[in-house]
């Protein structure tokens, strides 16, 4: 992931000709092709196949088996995003982002030690709810205990940090909430029906957890809250006509 990411902030146009080579070869046999490139990704660990992987998987989903190697299934209900939309997008990534961004793939914790108080740091680990032993959507979750001892560094350090962590869906919780000794501010965010809910036949509400540290909550004066979704808003970063919009449609 992060040689991707470097690729599309770096070398945007390079990526985006690779990405047309290989969505064009799917045109005889697109299952067929979809299983070569996995075959060729998990061997060599190419950027530029897992681009396509990721564009062309079931619901753009990553998965791993046990082995550590990429085993979702292709879409077959379409093909994956269109070369030139692609483009479009990663020209618009690279845009925003080069000269800006430094990618990593360190540890979080070292990543943490680097970060000062005139840092803003934005923290999505994976969740309690979705990281046990059966589930392959991730290689490993995080030790909860040594992630609660980071963020106390990091408040006797006076940082600015928001975290994205667990929630429920209905009346089903996914782990435990951040303990209250972090002095934390919880506020819930409905992110709308869940899934895998409607397709067991089920209506139920996915809630997110967002937490936000002492200090960031003061600096933007956040309260414990559940914002609920009454509209559909969508951000409009890199379509063509109103840039850097908001686009709001009611739903029922």
């Amino acid at each position: 992931m992060a040689d991707l990411l470097r690729l599309i902030i770096n070398h945007p146009q390079e990526l985006a000709d690779a990405y047309k080579e290989i969505w064009n070869a799917q045109e005889s046999d697109s299952i067929e092709h979809y299983y070569q490139v996995r075959e060729s990704f998990n061997r060599t660990q190419n950027p530029k196949e897992f681009l396509y992987l990721l564009a062309r998987c079931v619901k753009g989903s990553v998965r791993y088996n046990s082995d550590g190697l990429f085993n979702q299934s292709p879409d077959k209900r379409r093909s994956g995003t269109q070369p030139e939309t692609m483009r479009e997008n990663i020209l618009g990534v690279s845009m925003l982002l080069r000269g800006k961004t430094i990618v990593s793939s360190y540890g979080y914790r070292d990543v943490l030690m680097n970060v000062a108080d005139t840092d803003v740091v934005y923290m999505d680990p994976p969740y309690q709810g979705v990281c046990g032993d059966r589930d392959s959507r991730y290689f490993a979750g995080i030790a909860v205990e040594e992630f609660v001892t980071a963020l106390d560094d990091l408040n006797k350090r006076g940082v600015r940090y928001a975290i994205s962590y667990d929630g429920r869906t209905g009346l089903k919780t996914f782990g435990e909430k951040l303990p209250p000794h972090l002095n934390l501010t919880h506020i819930e965010l409905e992110a709308g029906r869940s899934t895998q809910a409607t397709l067991l036949g089920r209506d139920a509400i996915t809630v997110e957890s967002l937490y936000l540290s002492a200090p960031l909550s003061g600096k933007v004066g956040a309260s414990p809250n559940i914002y609920r979704r009454r509209s559909f808003d969508q951000m409009r970063l890199l379509e063509k006509g109103v840039r850097y919009g908001k686009v709001s449609k009611s739903v029922s």
